[in-house]
């Protein structure tokens, strides 16, 4: 006991007349054994309101989180507190400030895939109500600020501004990650809304959806986003195979894993074969090479192309050249 007395007052001591920690931190090392707590600090604090977070949590021995915060700046590692998970034993606020110097904060991964489409966002989110998960998407404060004067209103155009990847986030939420995957596709294409008319970004995000579902090779995005533009210049149905899978999947529940001509019949605004021009709202979530051949698309004379067995095309600028790509295609099989 009169040990501890002892420690206890070279701790004050060493805090209200600046005595160097390391005199005196050899003897508490810090605890290897006892209460453990978990507790989430979420993006945006700064360290007085995480302090707080510890109190709040359970985290705290004694004192209260304006020790704790004295602490942490005492020791620097005020500004060193990052969002997420950390694992720490309860603790007076001044070994508990010492062990956030050594502790790295554990996050949660969750993915969004390149051709997610509405009805398959993340199996990330497989445990969530479709409620829950459109309410994250609606939501405007989950986007950056600058971002949600160009948010589309329709949810199926939302996602494709949902930069595909895997993030790192403090809670299994959709809110969570819609929050990551946003921020990352303003960080990543904002640069280009400026170039763009004020309808042009939602157009793109279209033409970036059906680049990212007809195309196996990054290589050819540009080229075929080429091709998507030459076509609506010359007003000439799109006759992208991919917004006929979507709409069956969209009217009739079904998924196609090649489309016949039966299916092109389908009555539904999403079928470029039927309708002209650009379908009513992008149908998947674009990466990032889609983007980038939508906002920036080859200048080329093709009109036509049909994909070969090694998942490559063959492009054409006319009719009668597309038919003899097409026997040549068919050939491979």
């Amino acid at each position: 006991m009169i040990f501890l007395c002892i420690v206890v007052a070279a701790c004050l001591a060493s805090y209200h007349y600046k005595i160097p920690a390391e005199l005196w931190e050899e003897l508490v090392p810090l605890p290897e054994q006892g209460d453990i707590v978990i507790v989430k600090i979420a993006e945006g604090l700064n360290a007085r309101q995480a302090a707080h977070e510890f109190q709040a949590q359970g985290a705290l021995r004694s004192g209260n989180f304006n020790d704790l915060a004295r602490w942490m700046t005492k020791l620097k590692v005020d500004r060193k507190i990052r969002p997420g998970i950390y694992h720490v034993i309860k603790s007076d606020p001044w070994v508990l400030a010492r062990q956030l110097r050594v502790i790295k904060p554990a996050l949660i991964k969750m993915t969004i895939l390149p051709g997610a489409d509405i009805f398959s966002l993340s199996s990330d989110l497989i445990s969530f109500d479709v409620e829950v998960i459109t309410a994250a998407i609606m939501n405007d404060f989950n986007y950056p600020a600058r971002m949600r004067r160009v948010l589309p209103s329709a949810e199926e155009s939302r996602i494709a501004f949902l930069r595909p990847e895997t993030y790192l986030v403090v809670n299994k939420t959709p809110d969570d990650l819609v929050r990551a995957a946003s921020a990352s596709w303003w960080e990543k294409f904002s640069a280009s809304f400026d170039k763009l008319p004020a309808d042009g970004l939602i157009e793109s995000a279209i033409v970036a959806s059906m680049i990212e579902r007809e195309v196996f090779r990054d290589s050819e995005c540009a080229r075929v986003a080429g091709v998507i533009y030459n076509r609506l210049e010359r007003n000439m149905a799109l006759q992208i195979d991919a917004t006929v899978v979507y709409a069956w999947k969209l009217l009739k529940g079904e998924k196609l894993t090649r489309v016949l001509n039966k299916h092109l019949e389908i009555d539904s605004h999403y079928n470029t074969y039927k309708y002209p021009g650009l379908p009513p709202t992008p149908i998947c979530v674009p990466g990032d090479a889609a983007w980038a051949a939508a906002l920036n698309p080859e200048l080329n004379e093709y009109y036509y192309y049909v994909a070969g067995k090694n998942g490559y095309h063959y492009f054409s600028s006319n009719y009668s050249e597309h038919l003899r790509n097409v026997r040549k295609a068919r050939s491979e099989r």
